[in-house]
């Protein structure tokens, strides 16, 4: 029943933005999904999502997946070339991955029964999942350019002057140091998607083996984050600092929409903050910074991963942090924001994973308050944070490390408390890898921090 009750919300959402999206003029996520399976698909992580559903597939099935819509993909094309289809807007591949996830939701009604359909389903629906994601991302970020016509970017600006205006300083580093910095930069910005399948599939990895998911993964995380993050957008509308203090970027803002154009080398001015009327098209996609926010995800969630993928999590933080600020996307305090954000969600997940107690309820709430103390604090307090900088800037900073510090130490509490499932992904700030708690009895264990392959297991239709 909840996996029903959350197919319907989902699907009445989609119609919702669908609708949204088509009094704008503009097709919806449902529109944009069925054109992709004929026509050259928008830039988006099909490919990602059909990697994510073979979690639940033998190697040979996997081989066999990736084939087919691999050979789709090449018809198609050939058949695209052959008739002359503009395919200018869209992303050549792509199409095959999307039939051959739908072909195995067939196949698991069809073919499959008890806990195998259940278990093919669910990895089908995280792969349309990850697919869906992205298209509700892109309606939600026109809606939030044709409702908010009006920006807080001056109150946010002067805000960040508790920081030292930061993402002036890291955009005259990145343009000192171009061309290198902005290819490296801009490749781990765009790709944060591949990132997080990467992790993903390896805590998944164990999926087709024990015939059931983990009760928690970067998925989760990422879909959370990704589900409330556009609505604090609709609340606190910011486009960032080069918008509008600069000539803004990828054919959007301009000039003419900036408060003045002084981004990145005129360091701003304290002046007295108003909202300002910006363009219709550039999302208001700043507050908090969910890039900041995925990235924090993907790095909590690599700390007890093999030394690569830990190393790969801390350099996709580092290199996405410094991508925000020297691109001018994000002010320094929308990323303290972002990191605030996704521990309290992260939190809150590990608590309906462990169990709600004291320790998990106090650490959302805590997380819960700082963050809107810290949204009403850049939209009311923002002239005495920039006058008084040497007070604000390390109260700021204090209230995002003491999110950081009750996350850490909570979740070392739920490690070392024996009614924890082991192997949940905890920060640990030093130390070798902790070796992994013997309980594989408890059914919501998740498997990728086992040492080895897992037993395999006869299926049964109770097995989630």
């Amino acid at each position: 029943m909840p996996w029903i009750a959350a197919a319907v919300v989902g699907c009445g959402f989609l119609v919702a933005l669908e609708i949204a999206a088509r009094r704008y003029g503009e097709p919806g996520p449902i529109t944009t999904q069925v054109q992709a399976l004929i026509l050259a698909p928008k830039a988006g992580p099909l490919y990602g999502g059909l990697v994510l559903m073979m979690v639940v597939l033998t190697w040979r099935q996997r081989l066999i997946a990736a084939g087919a819509a691999l050979g789709i993909d090449a018809v198609l094309l050939s058949v695209r070339w052959a008739v002359g289809a503009d395919m200018s807007d869209g992303d050549v591949p792509g199409t095959g991955a999307l039939w051959v996830m739908l072909g195995f939701a067939v196949i698991a009604v069809t073919r499959r029964t008890g806990g195998e359909r259940v278990l093919l389903l669910k990895g089908v629906g995280l792969g349309l999942l990850l697919v869906a994601a992205r298209k509700t991302g892109d309606t939600w970020l026109l809606i939030t350019a044709k409702t908010r016509p009006t920006v807080l970017d001056q109150y946010v600006a002067m805000a960040d002057h508790a920081l030292g205006n930061p993402s002036w300083l890291a955009g005259r580093l990145v343009e000192a140091t171009e061309p290198i910095s902005g290819h490296v930069l801009h490749l781990v910005y765009a790709q944060l998607a591949v990132a997080a399948v990467v992790v993903a599939f390896h805590q998944l990895r164990h999926v087709a083996v024990e015939r059931r998911f983990p009760s928690h993964h970067l998925v989760r995380t990422f879909l959370v984050i990704g589900l409330f993050g556009p609505g604090i957008y609709m609340l606190f509308p910011v486009v960032g600092p080069v918008f509008a203090y600069g000539p803004g970027a990828s054919g959007t803002g301009g000039v003419e929409w900036a408060a003045a154009n002084l981004w990145p080398h005129t360091s701003l001015p304290i002046s007295t903050p108003a909202p300002m009327t910006y363009d219709g098209i550039t999302p208001r996609n700043c507050m908090p910074s969910l890039h900041t926010a995925w990235a924090v995800a993907i790095f909590v969630h690599t700390r007890r991963a093999p030394r690569f993928l830990r190393y790969a999590g801390t350099f996709w933080l580092v290199t996405t942090l410094a991508a925000t600020l020297g691109f001018g996307y994000h002010y320094g305090v929308d990323l303290v924001a972002g990191v605030v954000f996704t521990l309290t969600i992260e939190a809150a997940l590990r608590s309906l994973q462990h169990g709600w107690d004291r320790r998990g309820i106090l650490l959302v709430v805590h997380g819960t308050t700082i963050f809107v103390a810290l949204l009403l604090a850049y939209r009311y307090l923002s002239m005495d944070m920039a006058r008084y900088p040497e007070v604000s800037g390390p109260l700021v900073i204090l209230a995002m490390v003491s999110v950081i510090h009750g996350y850490v130490r909570t979740t070392a509490r739920w490690a070392a408390d024996p009614a924890e499932p082991a192997g949940i992904p905890t920060v640990r700030l030093v130390g070798p890898r902790a070796a992994p708690e013997a309980d594989t009895a408890r059914e919501d264990a998740v498997p990728e921090e086992r040492e080895g392959p897992a037993p395999a297991q006869a299926p049964s239709p109770e097995l989630r």
